[in-house]
């Protein structure tokens, strides 16, 4: 097959799935971790300089398999230009990390049937976020060529992401992501992080303007006095003449 005629197939291949294929809508509880989850991740890797790949609910292909459309994906080291799929044959590699939010249903789909899968597939880490229970779960392939997952230990609470260089965890039932100077903040959080630094900017540059004043009094002041006993030591010095 030619490239243009490998180029014509990729593009006839549906970027949506069938109802049959989808999971039952699980309202706002499901869509937000990820919602919130995407721009954090982009942003962050955007200011890495890293090349990574974040899409939600995309199409996956993978040779002689059934597609399936994860709630998160992430690849590593691509083009991060928007997709309305991911063909495996045609990007040239397969996803990296998969995480997938559990609200009401089936649990056994993500628990077990995506664990078997995922693992077959041969993608390196697997998360499930079961917002239910308020449980993360991690799972990685122990080694390259591996087609079984071991389960994640958390520690101190949170799992350590070897793909994407981050830690994963729960706060007040959200999902977080760690780097090693802290929590990431999303839109919000960081909007309000830049205005406490405004005015933390702000704090400083009227205390450095108060000192500056003071220092200003005080050597005027010094000035003053200086001057004074000046006067006075000439007075004495004509008095003595």
């Amino acid at each position: 097959m030619s490239p243009e005629e490998r180029a014509r197939v990729v593009e006839a291949l549906p970027a949506e799935v069938t109802w049959d294929e989808m999971a039952m809508p699980e309202g706002d509880l499901h869509s937000l971790a990820k919602l919130e989850a995407v721009p954090m991740l982009r942003s962050y890797f955007s200011r890495q300089h890293r090349r990574v790949y974040i899409g939600t609910e995309l199409p996956v292909y993978y040779p002689a398999e059934r597609r399936f459309a994860p709630d998160m994906v992430a690849v590593l080291d691509v083009e991060t230009h928007l997709r309305g799929k991911w063909v495996v044959s045609h990007e040239g590699k397969g996803l990296d990390w998969v995480l997938e939010v559990h609200v009401g249903g089936d649990r056994k789909k993500d628990a077990e049937f995506n664990v078997s899968r995922y693992a077959r597939l041969g993608i390196p880490e697997y998360f499930i976020f079961d917002r239910a229970r308020v449980q993360l779960l991690g799972y990685r392939l122990p080694r390259a060529g591996a087609r079984e997952y071991v389960p994640m230990k958390p520690r101190k609470g949170r799992y350590v992401s070897r793909r994407l260089g981050l830690e994963l965890g729960l706060v007040e039932g959200r999902l977080r992501f760690y780097d090693g100077t802290g929590m990431l903040l999303d839109a919000e959080e960081m909007r309000a992080h830049m205005e406490q630094l405004v005015r933390k900017e702000h704090q400083r540059a009227d205390e450095e303007v108060r000192l500056r004043r003071k220092a200003q009094r005080k050597a005027a002041e010094a000035e003053r006095r200086a001057a004074e006993l000046q006067a006075e030591l000439e007075r004495l010095e004509r008095g003595r003449s």
